[in-house]
């Protein structure tokens, strides 16, 4: 039997970061206050969050992000998890984009690139004071009071009634339809905008789509104040697509940003085209991946059943510890020999470690196997018959590409399919093996720990019965 490879004993899981109460731009803005602030190139690889103990080198945020991960840890996994359970692709869809598209703008050659400049952090700063100063002359300002909901009944339906605001662009284009552009990507979230081309970015094959995005982002520069910027700089049309789909209000995959940082990002891509223009976002944005998103991963991938499962673990772990309790109070009140009273601690060990682990999201029968449960939007893909098929849909299900409006997934067929599931073949789920080595490590040290904790305690409750004096009753 091969020794396994564990972590220190005393290792804890990550713990479950929660949204803070401000949003992460705004707390991205505080630290660049404070004097931390992002310099040019430098990102927040330097930043490490105070919940990523628990954490292997292996299992870092950025290995993930690089690729050098196995599944269930990829990248392809990462998306899916905040997708479908943490329900804020959006911030890594843009991280993914924006690497994506610094990349490529320093590798263009294109002679247009001069009529993009660089936006420096003093202009960054002065853009934020200035913004500053604008809300807070608004502060002073005393707001006019609504009208009561009394009044407004009563000049319901004449003249007087305030006019209902005409629908964004931005809500256009999140009810949009799918274009046959992302049908024909196949969904996929980790594709970015067409590249632009030397020609001025009009790379869009539906002259109306880019139209729309343009409209889109020219209504976010009037509301923010500014002036629509030059259609002549390249990647304008790209960058259109991008504040229509996350940085204006109302957008379709709308980042969390606050007032400030979003007319900020406003000002400078205004300015120009330069991926300095997005520092303040991708600052908010990698700072929300790194300290909350990326921990809560890693803990949600150490459950290894569903939740039936794990809920039918614990269920199986009281029950035991219960029967192998009433067992030996059976036999201390009997006249057997004190000796047998030592055997209900075999049935505590089991227990007390199934409901350790289940405490811990595993199930010990999974992980004996090393084994997973499938997740529900894998699982009636992996069902089908024609493999390559199974691939393309499950492409198609799982991932949501910068085209196809929100990340909503209600409606997927999956979603009905597992609803109608029943109890028992949820808790009986498809297996699927672990291949990811840090992955592994992590649970075989949970499940030590689990095993000594039931050791420690059925020793005890073991010293507590065998000394009774016995009942004698039957």
């Amino acid at each position: 039997m091969a020794i396994l490879n564990l972590l220190p004993l005393n290792y804890r899981r990550p713990a479950l970061v929660e949204r803070p109460a401000t949003s992460a731009s705004q707390v991205s803005t505080q630290q660049s206050e404070g004097g931390s602030v992002y310099q040019g190139d430098t990102s927040l690889k330097s930043i490490r969050s105070g919940s990523s103990g628990g954490i292997p080198p292996p299992l870092s945020f950025d290995r993930i992000i690089e690729g050098g991960t196995c599944p269930p840890c990829t990248v392809r996994d990462f998306m899916n998890y905040l997708i479908y359970v943490e329900r804020s692709a959006e911030n890594l869809q843009f991280f993914l984009w924006y690497r994506d598209f610094e990349k490529r703008f320093n590798e263009a050659q294109t002679a247009d690139l001069t009529l993009a400049p660089e936006w420096t952090l003093a202009m960054e700063e002065e853009a934020i004071a200035r913004i500053k100063k604008e809300q807070a002359e608004k502060a002073r300002v005393k707001p006019s009071k609504s009208v009561s909901p009394a009044v407004a009944e009563i000049f319901k339906g004449t003249d007087f009634e305030k006019p209902i605001r005409k629908p964004s662009v931005a809500t256009t284009i999140a009810t949009t339809p799918i274009s046959p552009l992302a049908a024909s990507n196949g969904g996929d979230p980790f594709g970015t905008p067409p590249r632009t081309p030397s020609d001025r970015g009009h790379h869009y094959p539906n002259s109306t789509t880019a139209t729309t995005y343009n409209t889109a982002a020219n209504e976010a520069f009037a509301l923010a104040g500014l002036k629509a910027p030059f259609t002549v700089q390249p990647f304008r049309v790209e960058l259109d697509r991008i504040i229509a789909t996350y940085i204006m209000s109302g957008s379709p995959r709308q980042l969390n940003l606050s007032d400030r940082e979003q007319k900020a990002v406003l000002q400078a891509l205004c300015f120009t085209t330069h991926p300095s223009a997005l520092r303040v976002v991708v600052r908010s944005v990698e700072s929300t991946l790194r300290q909350q998103a990326h921990p809560n991963f890693i803990r949600w991938s150490i459950c290894n059943g569903n939740p039936v499962r794990v809920t039918f673990a614990r269920c199986l772990g009281v029950g035991t510890i219960a029967l192998s309790t009433i067992a030996a109070i059976i036999l201390t009140l009997s006249s057997a020999p004190r000796g047998f009273r030592a055997l209900p601690a075999i049935g505590w060990v089991i227990g007390v470690a199934t409901l350790v682990a289940a405490y811990k999201g595993m199930c010990v029968v999974l992980h004996g196997l090393h084994h997973r449960h499938v997740r529900p939007w894998e699982l009636f893909v992996v069902d089908e018959e024609d493999h390559q098929q199974n691939e393309k849909e499950q492409d198609v299900r799982s991932e949501k590409s910068l085209e196809t409006g929100s990340n909503s997934f209600e409606n997927e067929p999956w979603v009905v399919k597992y609803e109608k599931r029943n109890l028992i073949r949820k808790i009986f789920d498809g297996e699927v093996w672990i291949q990811e080595p840090a992955l592994r490590q992590i649970q075989d040290t949970i499940f030590v720990q689990s095993l000594l904790f039931a050791f420690i305690c059925a020793g005890g409750l073991t010293a507590i019965f065998v000394p009774l004096p016995g009942g004698n009753l039957f």
